[in-house]
């Protein structure tokens, strides 16, 4: 896969009642200095953040979401119980806020990940911490190379590294698709990071394997506005060792190979490898697709994927002025025949109201087949079992929603 030529050099920039709706913009916090986050609140400190529940949860584990409001009060990252009561609350930092929050495993232990600081959603720049099952802090990383951490996947690998995101900025020659010779892009690049030395183990650059000419963001009116025109926000593991990459702004998912970058395959979007289908029930989108303006594909073996489809985003993925493809968001899955190159939409999770949701979002599939829900801008999460009815359903406060939600097994301490 060649690109389009470019000349690219680094920029000066540094950097079922009815929901209401909230833009990405709402949730973006200024960009200020920070202070690392303080160890853990008592449980009595913050307010339960959901307000609304109905239903029983059927998942096993305790909820994890990082309520997030422009007020910035109750900002943080917090795990409740299935009844909606508080186990454990961090709050963020001032002017900061914090995203893509749950337990991972470290070196065979449990322990408690998120990122906190400025700018998220857009040229972001903070941290990603690491956490006991006694909440004290035990790691802090950094992407490499001089460049910002995103909030968007803090993910930890095998052999004490981790996956991290970075959005930075370079100026690119866009003539041959109508734009400007001196156009500020902002590429998406991932890295894999040993945590213990900081050392980048692995780096893939958007712009290195992905056409400008892919996206579906539309060039700003200036050239020396940034133009978010990949928009990274998920890295996951695939079954079979390779990465699976999400591109928000080019309506596609990526497997990697983790061994030297090269694209094994795309879904969705402008050069999708794959005809795209839907079974009996299912529709594909006005534009003819499975999703657009996307979050979070993840793998499940045997050719089932699971992606969060917004259908919205908005002017520069700040849901101002929004369009959509679909009427509302859902959580597609998706069987893929890598043989006879075909996608096929087998099953839709659609937000309960009919609502779109026009920034963040995930999907997670349980061990009981259900799939645990974050509406993203939308204040609400979602429990649907295998068959697509809702079978719990609860709100945040007007004003304050998650980045993503998961539902987890949380054996740390409870008292603290």
């Amino acid at each position: 896969m060649t690109n389009e030529p470019r000349a690219r050099a680094r920029s000066p920039f540094t950097s079922r009642l009815l929901r209401p709706a909230v833009g990405a913009a709402a949730v973006l916090a200024a960009t200020v200095a920070f202070a690392a986050p303080a160890v853990a609140h008592r449980q009595s400190d913050p307010a339960d953040p959901l307000t609304t529940v109905t239903g029983h949860v059927r998942g096993n584990g305790d909820i994890f979401v990082t309520p997030t409001s422009a007020a910035g009060t109750g900002n943080g990252a917090q795990i409740v119980d299935k009844q909606g009561r508080t186990v454990w609350f961090h709050q963020a930092a001032p002017g900061t806020v914090d995203a893509d929050f749950r337990t991972q495993t470290l070196n065979g232990k449990p322990v408690l990940t998120f990122w906190e600081g400025t700018g998220f959603g857009g040229l972001s720049n903070g941290t990603d911490y690491i956490y006991s099952d006694h909440y004290k802090l035990i790691a802090k990383v950094h992407a490499g190379d001089g460049l910002t951490t995103d909030g968007h996947e803090f993910l930890l690998g095998e052999h004490g590294t981790a996956y991290v995101l970075s959005y930075d900025t370079a100026t690119a020659d866009l003539t041959s698709i109508g734009g400007p010779s001196d156009q500020t892009v902002i590429d998406g690049i991932v890295q894999k990071i040993d945590i213990r030395t900081g050392k980048v183990l692995f780096s893939w650059n958007s712009a290195d394997h992905v056409p400008y000419g892919q996206s579906e963001q539309p060039l700003p009116a200036s050239a020396s506005t940034p133009w978010d025109w990949f928009h990274v926000n998920a890295v996951h593991v695939d079954t079979d060792g390779k990465l699976l990459i999400d591109a928000r702004d080019t309506w596609t998912a990526y497997k990697v190979d983790p061994r030297n970058g090269h694209i094994v395959w795309q879904l969705g979007g402008k050069a999708s490898s794959f005809s795209l289908v839907a079974a009996d029930g299912q529709s594909l989108n006005n534009a003819g697709k499975i999703f657009a303006w996307q979050h979070d594909i993840n793998g499940h073996g045997h050719g089932i994927y699971t992606v969060f489809d917004n259908e919205s985003a908005g002017t520069g993925n700040t849901g101002q002025d929004a369009s959509s493809e679909l009427d509302h968001s859902r959580v597609v899955t998706i069987s893929l025949n890598t043989r006879q190159r075909r996608a096929t939409l087998v099953q839709s999770d659609d937000e309960p109201d009919g609502q779109l949701a026009p920034s963040q979002g995930n999907g997670q599939r349980l061990r009981n087949g259900d799939v645990f829900i974050g509406w993203g801008a939308l204040n609400a999460v979602s429990e649907f079992n295998r068959h697509g009815g809702i079978v719990w359903d609860a709100r945040f406060p007007t004003g304050t929603n998650t980045y993503r939600a998961y539902l987890l097994p949380w054996k740390g301490d409870r008292r603290s």
